[in-house]
């Protein structure tokens, strides 16, 4: 018998739900992939790789049992456990406003304050300020003060052994004499003989005004040296108004409207406008715009677990990076196309969600792989090519509350290079760095797909550091069913058992399929209703075949005789992936299909047909 269900249901393989890095766990998990790295033997051949599995996890499907009687049972269990940890707890999360919790409210206003008011002082696009010194240079240049101190200290200590200081008193009272002899100097009349010299005439007014002049400066000067308090009485000030210069009064007159003059350009410089607020957007959205502002913003928040500091320290550095990486420069460059295998995006999921496929397997090609990761200039290239790739996805996004702004990431890891090649591991390191940095809750899950034992074996590690958020976003499995749980069969690409193909066919992606899991042993039916004068078309698929199938026609009409459609073969993995058929019905009656699954492992079947009109 089989089961038909919507969603397909759970493999009998392990299903292990892994990490997505948060600020929290970035040290545990730094931690156990160090550890990993260390203790774990390089990657098997990919031949190798499934047997491994079997014996640390006996419960999967890959190594089937024995003995018959035994798998049965066993194959129900490993479904009931399947369910249960392929099923994480979903975090359903609002982009609308009206619709956030009160404390994820206030915490967006506030970080919406912080921002404007950066923009309004134009610190978002301002270069950072330099790193401080690393606390391992600053404890040495601690050491070497102190030791400088301390040879300093010990110099000073030998000194008064040395016959050398006695003799500096002598230019201590060397100092002290200028001053008696400026005390015991009569300060009046030497003015008076440099003065006596002149011997110009003058008017008594001009006389009076010259001496009144002469008098302030001679005790203006004198008060700020501090040495001489100078009297002057009547006779001194007419002999000195009777032989001192006419003084010139021009300069003094001409200083003060100089003075004035010089005050309006200041006025003007206060009074000029402060520039206006900078405006800033990411992936095409203003920081603060609209409703689709708060889409992105919420973003940063939810990576820091609205922590509004956090999240606006965030922002601040991933518009510098974008500003330094020259993201809109990226977008327009021409970068190549021999990595259009290795990442792209096909369909969508059932919720809507853009599905992007990272297939590591490609880079088991000598030419792919030294052209990608040969040196560090082609290191970087590789980097700035899946930063452009991801950046023209995220640009699709219209950003509205209600709309879909994240996408879905399979990652197929069968035949990848695994962990020994190093070249590809801190490529991957560092993008992954970047994204996380960068590009914050973009992703809705990550599916991993056809994973050898050693990532199995790095999951289990790393697990434990993990929040039940962060693992709800993440799915490892050891084969590509696990696919049709989240997409439909008909936006699952051919290469990973679904029906889409490249090119023109008879079915598209908007042609719905069924999905059906036969159990082991047991055989399937298909009937396609056929009226009179019309022409069926319909294609079948089984995930893996290694089935019989054979297709007739059933008429209506008692008595009738069966037409055989498609005679009844064996169907092996590597005959064929789709069987397209058509059939033009002359009367009404009905299309059979039979799956006989004579294998010990569950099958996935799928199916779709189409009923045209014709005329004779």
């Amino acid at each position: 018998m089989a089961e038909e269900t919507q969603k397909p249901a759970a493999a009998a393989e392990e299903v292990v739900v892994v990490p997505d890095v948060a600020p929290a766990e970035k040290a545990a998990a730094a931690a156990a992939a160090a550890a990993a790295e260390k203790e774990l033997p390089p990657a098997p051949e990919p031949e190798e790789a499934p047997e491994k599995p079997a014996a640390a996890a006996p419960e999967e499907e890959s190594a089937p049992a024995a003995e018959e009687g035994e798998e049965k049972p066993k194959a129900a269990e490993e479904e009931k456990v399947a369910e249960k940890v392929v099923e994480p707890v979903t975090y359903k999360e609002s982009n609308v406003y009206a619709e956030l919790p009160e404390p994820q409210k206030k915490a967006l206003d506030e970080l919406k304050q912080l921002i404007q008011e950066a923009l309004n002082k134009h610190e978002l696009t301002a270069p950072p300020p330099p790193p401080p010194a690393p606390a391992a240079k600053e404890e040495e240049k601690k050491e070497v003060e102190e030791e400088k101190k301390e040879a300093e200290e010990a110099k000073a200590e030998e000194k008064p052994a040395e016959p050398e200081p006695e003799p500096k008193p002598e230019p201590a009272a060397a100092a002290e004499e200028p001053p008696k002899a400026e005390a015991d100097a009569p300060p009046p009349p030497a003015v008076e003989e440099k003065v006596e010299e002149a011997a110009p005439a003058a008017t008594p007014t001009e006389e009076m005004a010259v001496v009144v002049e002469v008098v302030e400066k001679l005790r203006a000067e004198v008060d700020e040296d501090g040495a001489k308090t100078v009297e002057v009485d009547k006779e001194t000030i007419v002999e000195v108004a009777a032989s001192a210069p006419v003084a010139e009064p021009e300069p003094v007159k001409e200083a003060e409207p100089a003075t004035e003059a010089a005050g309006p350009p200041k006025e003007e410089a206060d009074s000029t406008p402060p520039p206006p607020p900078e405006e800033v957007s990411i992936w095409g959205i203003p920081l603060l715009a609209d409703e689709k502002s708060d889409v992105i913003l919420l973003k940063f928040l939810r990576a820091r677990d609205f922590k509004v500091k956090d999240a606006f320290a965030m922002i601040k550095n991933t518009v510098r990076w974008r500003k330094e990486f020259g993201i809109e420069a990226i977008l327009e460059e021409e970068l190549g196309s021999e990595l259009d295998k290795v990442v792209f995006t096909h369909g969508f999921d059932t919720e809507g969600h853009p599905v992007c496929y990272n297939v590591y397997g490609e880079f088991q090609k000598k030419d792919l792989y030294q052209s990608a990761f040969a040196d560090e200039e082609k290191r970087k290239k590789f980097l700035k090519w899946r930063i452009q790739f991801l950046e023209k996805s995220i640009r699709k996004f219209d950003f509205s509350p209600t709309g879909v702004c994240t996408i879905v990431q399979v990652n197929d890891l069968k035949n990848s290079p695994g962990p020994a090649k190093r070249e590809l591991r801190q490529a991957t390191s560092q993008a992954l760095q970047l994204l996380q940095d960068n590009y914050p809750e973009f992703v809705a899950k990550q599916v991993f797909i056809n994973v050898p034992w050693w990532y199995l074996v790095f999951n289990r590690m790393i697990s434990p550091f993990l929040t039940q958020r962060t693992k709800s976003k993440f799915v490892v499995s050891r084969t590509a069913e696990i696919l049709f749980k989240y997409i439909a069969p008909e936006q699952v690409p051919v290469q990973y058992g679904g029906l889409s193909r490249e090119g023109e066919h008879e079915f598209t992606t908007a042609d719905a399929a069924t999905d059906i899991t036969i159990k082991p042993y047991s055989k399937h039916t298909v009937e396609f209703p056929v009226t009179e004068k019309c022409l069926l078309v319909w294609e079948t698929r089984v995930v893996g075949w290694d089935v019989v199938y054979g297709a007739e026609f059933v008429p209506s009409t008692e008595g009738a005789y069966t037409v055989i459609v498609q005679k009844t073969r064996k169907v092996a993995p590597a005959d064929e992936t789709i069987i397209s058929e058509t059939f033009k019905g002359g009367e009404p009656g009905k299309i059979v299909l039979t799956i006989d699954n004579q294998s010990s492992k569950k099958k996935k079947l799928l199916y779709r047909s189409k009923t045209k009109a014709y005329s004779d």
